[in-house]
């Protein structure tokens, strides 16, 4: 080869390692981890650079991609000029072969793969090039910038608006799965995303659920629902439990009942309710309850009436699970008749029942959340005893119910046939 020809090689194959630097800093820009990025600007002030180049992604692409596409255009015009010497009328067709081969194995799959495994450092490594780079080209950017602008005014695409909350938990899941984290670490992580999105109609204790006394209630009575409940604290009302006027505290009441018993009144140890309603978020009222240093709220539905109470331990539970003290009595919602059938308590919550079964609900949104909910809504009336009915792969019957819920039922797991399971 002449010396003129050695130097197109030499060309080449630097545009060939420009090639795969730029397709790097491309897969390495677009892979860096924000968050990890922050944590390294404490020791590296270059994690700081690549932030900001970051925060106009729109112009390092476009950069990015204008010389990347210069390289290898250059690259494919210097390989056929090379191969036409070598070769002469093959050298074309030889050309697109070769340059292809190389740039796709140099320029792009290798430095790809590479930048991928090392996204961060890789960034913090090539930042001062990619400044160059884009001070250098900034004139040539402009135009397809403004190129773009027209595009984003005369096309219109609607933004993908995905929940945060639902990326984030899909992280956290995968770092569960890779060891990352640990499962009850995991779990008090996607409980603290989810927890803006529950409100207060999800966690309260339902009216009917509620036990409270009435302002005049003799003391003795009292004290016996007291013993009865096991409750620290009892509602107290006037005339209807929809008028809660305040709550007792077992300390207080104690105290009154040993010191004035016969003589005092609940009303006088009574401290202050707050008032809510369904749709405030357990977040606020936490919040609400923390300034005014209270540990219960009144739940009112949209009459004014009482829809339930919460309590701050309530909305706690749905962060770090149950909480119970030594005087709590333990709920156990299943009871195991044989491998596949269970009594279920049907003020359990019907989510967790459902995932216990291995069963994926019809719809993903409903009004209620008990089971007794589920199954009233199901057969569209509050059944009787000794009523079933079948729910995907599992058979229901009713086995207690009053006049205003279902109270217990029994729960078959059935092995579908073949033929069920495609109807499913």
């Amino acid at each position: 080869m002449s010396d003129n020809t050695n130097i197109l090689v030499f060309i080449l194959v630097i545009l060939v390692i420009f090639s795969g630097l730029f397709s790097a800093i491309e897969t390495a820009y677009s892979s860096a981890n924000r968050i990890r990025l922050k944590n390294l600007s404490d020791e590296k002030p270059e994690a700081l650079k690549v932030l900001q180049i970051l925060d106009d992604f729109d112009r390092f692409i476009t950069t990015i991609l204008i010389g990347n596409n210069i390289v290898n255009i250059a690259a494919a015009t210097i390989g056929t000029i090379i191969f036409t010497r070598l070769y002469q009328e093959n050298g074309p067709t030889i050309s697109t072969i070769v340059i292809t081969l190389v740039v796709l194995l140099f320029g792009e799959i290798t430095p790809k793969t590479i930048a991928k495994k090392i996204p961060e450092s890789f960034s913090c490594a090539s930042v001062g090039f990619v400044q160059f780079i884009t001070f250098l080209l900034t004139p040539i950017s402009w135009i397809f910038r403004g190129w773009k602008y027209l595009m984003d005014r005369f096309v219109k695409i609607e933004e993908d608006d995905s929940d945060i909350a639902d990326e984030l938990i899909t992280m956290v899941d995968e770092a569960e799965k890779e060891g990352d984290l640990e499962e009850h670490e995991s779990d008090l992580i996607s409980a603290a995303i989810e927890f803006n999105d529950l409100d207060v109609k999800d966690v309260l204790t339902p009216r009917v659920d509620v036990v409270a006394v009435a302002v005049n209630t003799p003391l003795d009575e009292v004290e016996r629902v007291f013993r009865m409940n096991s409750y620290s604290r009892l509602p107290i009302y006037e005339n209807s439990i929809d008028n809660i006027v305040g709550v007792v505290h077992e300390k207080d009441f104690y105290n009154l009942y040993y010191n004035e018993k016969g003589a005092g009144s609940i009303r006088r140890i009574a401290k202050p309710v707050i008032y809510t309603s369904e749709n405030v978020k357990i977040s606020t009222l936490l919040k609400q309850l923390q300034k005014a240093k209270l540990h219960l709220a009144v739940v009112s539905d949209e009459y004014g009436g009482t829809a339930g109470i919460i309590t701050m331990e309530d909305i706690i539970e749905e962060l770090v699970g149950e909480i119970w003290d030594e005087h709590d009595t333990v709920k156990e919602y299943y009871q195991q008749i044989d491998e596949k059938t269970y009594l279920v308590k049907c003020s359990a919550e019907i989510e967790d029942m459902l995932e216990r079964f291995g069963v994926e609900p019809d719809e993903d949104d409903y009004d209620f959340i008990t089971v007794s909910g589920w199954i009233i809504n199901e057969l569209g009336h509050i059944p009787a005893a000794g009523e079933e009915f079948d729910y995907q792969n599992l058979h229901i019957t009713i086995t207690k119910a009053d006049q205003r819920k279902v109270l217990e039922a029994k729960v078959e797991i059935r092995d579908l046939e073949k033929g069920e399971e495609e109807d499913q």
